[in-house]
């Protein structure tokens, strides 16, 4: 049933976006798939995080654009304390959906305000239907597609097991500040370099980052590289299959329904082919409602053009990961921590 209603969240949320002619509709189609996989029955808690979170990080970057786009200087210390603000919230078990959503749309929100053609107020407004319209489509998915009673005992035992979090203040405290550094570190080259078409690949950085911790990253970027070329290559058969027929609504959605079918049956999974899929859902969504408009542009570029981004910056990314971990651990140690030099 989990795999239904994964397929059944990001279909019905495409067809919305494409329903109302949304911007930036890969939100509504990827924000379902990111609530449901991690949950086999519906909790409000998830769906509180997302929804605050997103209308709370949209209006800290339009405080902070409005306020400090004239100041280079100030802009990047108020931004500095907006990421460890996030990165602190993603320490954290019961706010890492609140910390990772702000750092996520908010480091995206922030480097692409200050390009000219980047409408920050129709990012926001999307998003903000976005948010809100996945909890209809999360509620009717668990309403239609409902997890067998008999799992929920396990599920029950797993989720309290699951919540049993060991604390470890210097590993927190190394964490955090090695999401901070990659964040300001990726802000910065944004924002000095002329990559406004390369959305895709800083939400990587992001995702990578998202462990927070130097294995877990690693382990995040090869399969973000494997994910992303699988999601691109789907989308690539999606566009020459249809050809000539992309304009038709009903004819792209049932393609679209028959790859996500593919991958939310690795989604339900939740092994490492679960993050597998998830990133190829997002490889295969976002350039076919972004970059694909029937009778006047193809999305064959973007698709080449998202995954060779991607790769360089997943590359890049892990080996400042690498450098910084080690970095930390050395700078950063509990008192009964030593380190050999011989």
């Amino acid at each position: 049933m989990k795999t239904m209603r994964l397929w059944f969240g990001c279909v019905v949320g495409l067809a919305i976006s494409m329903i109302f002619g949304w911007s930036y509709g890969f939100f509504i189609a990827l924000l379902p798939i990111n609530i449901m996989m991690n949950s086999d029955s519906w909790h409000w808690d998830s769906y509180v995080q997302l929804v605050i979170g997103v209308v709370w990080v949209t209006l800290e970057v339009s405080f902070i654009h409005g306020f400090f786009q004239s100041s280079p200087l100030l802009l990047t210390i108020v931004v500095g304390i907006f990421f460890l603000e996030k990165c602190v919230a993603m320490s954290n078990k019961n706010s890492y959906l609140f910390g990772f959503i702000g750092l996520l749309v908010g480091s995206i929100a922030l480097n692409f305000a200050s390009y000219s053609s980047f409408d920050l107020e129709d990012f926001s407004i999307t998003l903000w239907c976005s948010a809100i319209a996945t909890v209809p489509v999360c509620a009717l998915a668990y309403y239609f597609f409902p997890e067998p009673t008999t799992e929920t005992t396990i599920d029950a035992v797993s989720d309290t097991t699951n919540n049993v979090q060991r604390y470890d203040h210097i590993g927190m405290i190394r964490q955090t500040a090695l999401g901070w550094i990659i964040a300001m570190l990726a802000f910065l080259v944004f924002q000095f370099g002329d990559l406004n078409d390369s959305l895709s690949a800083q939400a990587s950085i992001l995702i990578v980052l998202s462990p927070m911790t130097l294995i877990g990253s690693l382990a995040a970027s090869k399969i973000r590289i494997i994910g992303t070329f699988l999601g691109c290559l789907a989308g690539l058969c999606i566009q020459i299959g249809l050809y000539s027929w992309a304009d038709n609504g009903v004819l792209f959605i049932m393609a679209y329904a028959i790859a996500a079918g593919f991958f939310c049956s690795w989604l339900a999974l939740g092994t490492i082919k679960s993050s597998i899929a998830f990133s190829a859902m997002s490889a295969l969504t976002v350039p076919l409602t972004t970059s694909l408009i029937p009778d006047q542009k193809d999305a064959v570029f973007a698709i080449f053009y998202r995954f060779s981004s991607i790769l360089v910056a997943v590359i890049l990314t892990s080996m400042a990961i690498w450098i910084i971990h080690h970095f930390l651990v050395r700078v950063i140690k509990s008192p009964n921590e030593h380190f050999s030099h011989g």
